[in-house]
């Protein structure tokens, strides 16, 4: 394996939820583990690259929502791999507190009331813990990028930054019909839920001034920079 490659795992079909595997000749990152029981098809994308759960050298969590972290617990067992998280997402990652959902329209309010987005999963505590603006080097994991602190979606949200202009942001902003889908899949959407949308605009921007022209999202996507740069316009317009 010569050259960094993103490869995209459809938790659920069409896109609606995404984890992602970061692979370079040194290293296997996995982004998201997503809902309670995806091990099988990480595993499955894995097995097309021929590695296995022990190739994975960190798991990073994007934030505290379930379909995000919720197998977290179990694929650290299969792999051995430490987990990062952001320490303002630390009490939900553990349990000890419940989320709050900020609905961002019709499909959010929709999908508050299902079972699948508070559904509980297996708390725990991410092996290293980012603090504030912390940065984590991904070298050492045989990755050329970074993990940095994106917050707006939740507070503790966070995001890989690759020397390839490449980011996998989770959900700092989702695409298509219904969260993925498939129709308007390059067409940038807030995602069902968001703390702060005016934050959210403000990381993206901070992103694509840096020079990301490609960003992987945990709901449909990929989108280039230019539709993220219409996104992140009309985000910094809301009060």
């Amino acid at each position: 394996m010569d050259t960094l490659r993103i490869v995209r795992i459809p938790i659920l079909p069409f896109g609606i939820v995404n984890a992602h595997l970061i692979l370079a000749a040194y290293g296997c990152i996995l982004f998201d583990t997503g809902l309670p029981g995806s091990e099988v098809k990480i595993q499955t994308a894995l097995a097309k690259h021929s590695l296995s759960f022990k190739d994975i050298k960190l798991i990073v969590i994007s934030h505290a929502h379930v379909d995000h972290a919720g197998n977290a617990t179990l694929l650290r067992k299969l792999s051995g791999a430490p987990i990062v998280g952001h320490a303002d997402d630390a009490k939900y990652f553990n349990r000890s507190q419940d989320m709050t959902f900020c609905p961002t329209g019709w499909a959010g309010r929709i999908f508050r009331k299902l079972p699948l987005v508070t559904e509980p999963y297996s708390g725990f505590e991410p092996d290293i813990m980012l603090a504030d603006s912390e940065l984590l080097d991904l070298n050492r994991y045989g990755i050329p990028g970074i993990v940095k602190h994106t917050p707006g979606h939740t507070a503790g949200s966070i995001s890989v930054v690759l020397s390839t202009h490449t980011a996998l942001v989770g959900d700092l902003l989702a695409s298509g019909i219904l969260i993925g889908g498939l129709l308007r899949t390059g067409h940038a959407i807030r995602p069902p839920f968001e703390d702060n949308p005016h934050t959210v605009g403000q990381e993206l921007q901070r992103l694509l001034d840096s020079g990301i022209e490609k960003f992987y999202l945990g709901h449909g996507g990929p989108l280039m920079a230019h539709e993220v740069q219409r996104h992140a316009r009309s985000l910094l317009t809301i009060c």
